[in-house]
């Protein structure tokens, strides 16, 4: 499976505290292992973004991804509120 990283999703990860980083890393390995295991809270989010779902990095930060053939695109990372 490709990761792919959007470049506004790059930009916002260069932003976050390295403990966060470190939690996001953490995340897509099990996202890797079981996409839906429970502490990732795997869900879609299509009413805001069309084609995404969401998982939990750390308290209040999601990363949003896309899922297209083979390839896992990250789009965008943040707190709750500055994603929705």
């Amino acid at each position: 499976m490709d990761i792919i990283f959007h470049k506004n999703f790059k930009k916002k990860f260069k932003k976050l505290p390295k403990n966060i980083q470190q939690k996001f890393y953490n995340c897509l390995e099990l996202l890797l292992i079981n996409e839906f295991d429970k502490k990732l809270n795997n869900h879609s989010v299509q009413e805001t973004f069309t084609d995404c779902r969401s998982i939990n990095v750390a308290r209040d930060y999601r990363a949003l991804f896309k899922k297209e053939s083979d390839s896992i695109i990250f789009m965008n990372i943040g707190t709750h509120s500055d994603l929705y």
